[in-house]
């Protein structure tokens, strides 16, 4: 009878520890995706859109394309690492800025784009 009682225990204990593992897995996606919205706009959306679709002022003169695009998306993530890290044609090289972990969110918030 003792025993399970400790099952029990032990079971509950293992369903709250997973519960409460999902949550932060969860938390911490959702606030991955927002930072990555947020360097975006803070770093792109001037002249890429915040749609990412280079219909600015800037992207129009620069001739940006549609990140969305089949183009812009059927590019490697390093590719893409790689343009944002060093800069292509007038674009800026943000390796000094952006730290690999935010270059590669970036890179996974452009991928999002294809998706809307």
């Amino acid at each position: 009878m003792a025993n399970m009682k400790i099952m029990k225990i032990r079971m509950r204990l293992t369903l709250l520890a997973t519960v409460a593992l999902a949550i932060v897995v969860l938390c911490s996606t959702v606030l991955v995706a927002q930072d990555a919205a947020g360097l975006y706009k803070g770093k792109c959306a001037a002249c890429h859109g915040a749609d990412g679709k280079g219909d600015t002022a800037m992207g129009k003169k620069m001739g940006l394309h549609d990140l969305a695009s089949p183009e812009v998306q059927k590019m490697s993530d390093d590719e893409l690492t790689a343009i944002i890290a060093d800069g292509k044609d007038k674009m800026p090289s943000y390796k000094k800025s952006l730290k690999p972990e935010q270059v590669k969110d970036l890179v996974g918030y452009i991928r999002s784009m294809a998706k809307k």
